[in-house]
């Protein structure tokens, strides 16, 4: 973009920070967002570049995808920095502007690879793409009894040097660690992630209410797709689903592809932890916007037909949900407004990262991290930090 434009969004709804403007106008320059208010308050600089579109679209601020493993045929464990360019041209397809990269349980080298190489992309990434805001070491912290498709033979016990080494080798970037803190070691790691301002997040755990309740103390703050991988609930022991519904200082991811749980599920956990507390996320793979086939996890090969990808033995192996689906689905699951929409896509996992005075919502001075949305909610354009990203075609 020329910085010397600006880019203006006009006649659209604006869902702000602070209010939702019906004939708003959102203007654009130098990558941030300079201004945002109503048509009859705009005043037009002689280059300006004007988008003129209709109330029926909607302007929101773009996803923030805490959890995603990959997207069109890359994979952040491949440890390059082609795989992580890859996803971020492709995300803004989906209304996703940043996201973490997120890891798997692998070997400690096959790991520590991937993390020096996003730590590296981190620093050296463009402003025309979705934004890497940081890395989420899912495992190999975690327990063997909640292990999914998170490969057994690489989990280990919970360890705070090993994490400082990986920490060191992604420059500081990992921002969210998936743990099973009732593991042995596991308190101890949760308190010096707390104390490094790192999210712990309670994930392929087998904890109990108490033992979570404990987590919280020690600074856990965060779950990991609800209901996958974790004790589920039961009446004389909630488990880690309980404490997710119950427990205020939770940050709740959601997979809300109807697959990975019921829709009738996903309205339980949004009625019962609603929109202050629930993070969406994709948690996709490698075969998200390809065609059918066999693709590979982890050293693992995932078949992937239509809507679901799996396991050889029939496990689900994260998704292929895209975040405009998810936004769709989740609205017609849980029949929420698409205020809560952006809650649950930009302003909470913006507040858990600690991104939200740059990130999270439509206001002046943020990020121009903005996607303007269609009235059947598919994505018409999606600016990253003020560039065009994409575009739909017509």
């Amino acid at each position: 973009m020329d910085t010397h434009s600006s880019i203006i969004i006009y006649n659209v709804t604006v869902y702000g920070e602070n209010q939702t403007l019906k004939n708003g106008y959102i203007k654009l320059t130098n990558k941030k967002i300079t201004e945002i208010g109503e048509i009859h308050q705009y005043v037009r600089q002689s280059n300006d570049r004007v988008i003129e579109l209709s109330p029926s679209y909607k302007v929101i601020p773009g996803a923030i995808d805490v959890h995603i493993h990959g997207v069109n045929n890359a994979d952040a464990m491949d440890g390059t920095a082609e795989a992580l360019k890859t996803m971020a041209r492709t995300l803004p397809k989906e209304g996703t502007t940043s996201f973490l990269a997120t890891t798997m349980t692998q070997s400690n080298e096959a790991v520590e690879k991937a993390l020096r190489n996003a730590g590296a992309y981190i620093e050296e990434q463009t402003d025309a793409d979705a934004e890497v805001v940081g890395i989420h070491l899912e495992g190999p912290f975690i327990s063997p009894k909640r292990a999914g498709a998170q490969p057994p033979t690489h989990i280990q016990d919970p360890n705070v040097a090993l994490f400082q080494e990986w920490q060191k080798a992604a420059r500081g970037h990992i921002k969210l660690v998936t743990l099973a803190p009732e593991q042995p070691n596991g308190l101890a790691l949760t308190s010096y992630l707390k104390e490094t301002k790192v999210v712990a997040s309670i994930g392929h755990s087998d904890s109990t209410y108490d033992q979570v309740g404990e987590a919280i103390k020690a600074g856990a703050s965060h779950i990991t797709h609800l209901y996958n991988g974790m004790r589920g609930l039961h009446h004389r022991e909630p488990g880690v689903l309980g404490a997710a519904y119950l427990r205020d200082e939770l940050f709740v991811e959601l997979i809300t592809d109807g697959i990975h749980c019921r829709p009738e599920m996903v309205k339980l956990a949004y009625d019962q932890i609603t929109s202050e507390r629930m993070i969406l996320i994709t948690d996709s793979l490698r075969a998200k916007w390809l065609k059918n086939g066999t693709y590979d996890l982890g050293g693992q090969p995932v078949h992937v037909n239509d809507t679901t990808a799996t396991l050889a033995d029939g496990t689900l192996a994260g998704s292929i949900l895209k975040m405009n689906d998810a936004i769709k689905n989740t609205m017609s699951f849980t029949n929420c407004s698409l205020e809560d929409i952006v809650k649950m896509t930009a302003e909470n996992p913006a507040k858990q990262l600690n991104l939200f005075d740059k990130k999270g919502s439509l206001k002046v001075g943020k990020d121009a991290d903005i996607v303007v949305l269609n009235e059947n909610l598919d994505v018409e354009m999606t600016f990253c930090r003020g560039t065009l990203s994409f575009k739909k075609e017509d």
